[in-house]
Parts: C-alpha cells; sequence; structure tokens
C-alpha cells in the first residue's frame, strides 16, 4: 500500500478558520474533542457538534471552525484516507457488505460518538501527544479497527460510504450551490470553488442557467429576502442588515436602492 494513503493528524489552535477553502485529495474522518465545525459543499452543508464525528468525501469545501469558549482551543484529529482502501476492506468482508443501497448524493456521512468511539478517538489524540507520526503500519491497524466497528454498529452509513459519490453535471451543481447558500454571505468566488470551476466559467455558466450575472442574481435574491422582512415583519434595517451578510447599514441600504430605488424605511412606508 502507498504510504500516503493514509495518514492521522492532530490539529489544535486558538485561532480557529474562519470559512477557509479546503481541497480535500482525500476523504477524511474529523474528530473534534473541542470546538465546533461547520463545511460548505457545493448542494449542502453540516455543522459537527464535539458528539458528533464525519467522514467527508474527496473535493472542495469550505470549513469554519468555532471555539466553544474564549479560553478553550480548538481541537480535533484528521484521519485522511484514499477510497480504494475502503474498497479493499468490503473485498475482504464480504459478509459486513449489507444490503445494496442507492449511491449518495451527500459528500458526508454524519455518526455520533458512542463509548467506545470516544475511546478510539482517545488513542489516537494519546499516540499523538508526542508530536510523532503514528507508525503506517499501526496506523492501518487503527483504520481496519474503526472500518470493522462502524460496519458492524453502523451499517447503513458504512453503506452510505461505500456508495458515496459527489459527481454531478455543471448545471445542476450551480443550481445546488446558489440554492443551499443563497441565505449565507458567500461570495461568487467561493461559489466557484465549491463546483470545482474557474471564476470565469462559473460565471459563464451560471449566466446560462439563470440569464444573468451571479452577482447581480444573488444581490437580488438577498434584497426580495430584505423587502419581505421589511414589509411582513416589521423589522428595521438596522435589524436586518447583519441577518442579510451585510457587515454595516450604509452598505445595506445602498444595496437595496439599487434593486428597489428607494431606500428601506421609504419602501415600509409605501407598503
Amino acid at each position: 500500500m502507498n504510504e500516503h494513503a493514509l495518514s492521522i493528524l492532530r490539529h489544535r489552535t486558538h485561532q480557529p478558520a474562519v470559512r477557509a477553502q479546503i481541497t480535500l485529495q482525500q476523504n477524511m474522518f474529523t474528530f473534534l474533542l473541542e470546538g465546533e465545525k461547520t463545511v460548505h459543499f457545493a448542494g449542502t452543508q453540516v455543522t459537527v457538534k464535539p458528539h458528533q464525528f464525519i467522514m467527508l468525501a474527496a473535493g472542495n469545501c469550505l470549513m469554519s471552525e468555532k471555539l466553544a469558549s474564549k479560553e478553550a482551543a480548538y481541537h480535533s484529529i484528521l484521519f485522511l484516507f484514499d477510497g480504494k482502501l475502503l474498497t479493499d476492506f468490503f473485498d475482504r468482508h464480504p459478509s459486513l457488505s449489507g444490503h445494496s443501497t442507492p449511491s449518495s448524493t451527500q459528500p458526508f456521512v454524519l455518526f455520533e460518538k458512542d463509548e467506545f468511539l470516544v475511546n478510539f478517538i482517545h488513542s489516537l489524540d494519546c499516540m499523538l501527544r508526542s508530536g510523532q507520526p503514528i507508525h503506517p503500519d499501526l496506523q492501518k491497524v487503527k483504520l481496519e479497527e474503526l472500518f470493522l466497528y462502524l460496519a458492524i454498529h453502523s451499517p447503513a452509513q458504512m453503506q452510505q460510504m461505500r456508495n458515496m459519490h459527489t459527481e454531478a453535471g455543471d448545471d445542476l451543481m450551480i443550481r445546488q450551490a446558489v440554492t443551499s447558500h443563497m441565505d449565507n454571505n458567500i461570495t461568487v468566488e467561493e461559489l466557484a470553488f465549491l463546483c470545482n470551476m474557474s471564476l470565469s466559467s462559473f460565471k459563464r455558466k451560471f449566466a446560462r442557467v439563470y440569464g444573468n450575472s451571479p452577482n447581480r442574481w444573488l444581490l437580488e435574491k438577498r434584497m426580495e429576502k430584505a423587502a419581505t422582512m421589511l414589509r411582513q415583519d416589521n423589522r428595521k434595517a438596522s435589524e436586518i442588515y447583519y441577518e442579510l451578510g451585510y457587515e454595516n447599514l450604509s452598505s445595506f441600504i445602498q444595496s437595496f436602492k439599487q434593486i428597489y430605488g428607494i431606500t428601506p424605511k421609504q419602501y415600509q412606508l409605501s407598503n
């Protein structure tokens, strides 16, 4: 086996990432010990709490890390492995294959920790505390242990991992990306990254799908939501601008006027 097909890493920091662009060359288990992680994909997003762990499929994503408190560190263990290792596992354990299930369109599988898994993760942490890499043979044993336990106790989720695929047509991927992140303060550059496209290619294909530029389309959708909040909920512009992804009120008012031709306050008075 290629020595780089598997690796176990410890990640500990007091300065967690804020929506960093990540390209995973391999599948990855993330075990949280402290903090919280949110992962954005083209078509969906997921937040992982300390009592959970997640397997992410290889590909592009945006990752955000959050501290449990100002005094605490963000602490996780990353277990990266090639997909062929999972295929090899099921080839060697046909009795654990279970029933065939449809391919999963989700690029992740979320698990709940139990007492065994808490201790399993603790064993990894103990081996990594010295700062020395774990011997390759021991890494293989730990991955086999994890696969065996999950195959026996979480067979449905293991089948999800086995059948996982993230391939989709460009048009579908673009639609999934913008639909999933319409309410997030996400940039066009980040959307292009999630779709694994260059910025120019993303803009061209977006215009083909929606008949508009991504910047203009996203602006119109956000201002439509703003108008609904101002009209139906009777909320002030100062109460909603941050929720809509703006860092200051003046930028929000300028964007609103760009679409509706009047200020949010004037819009409320006229409606």
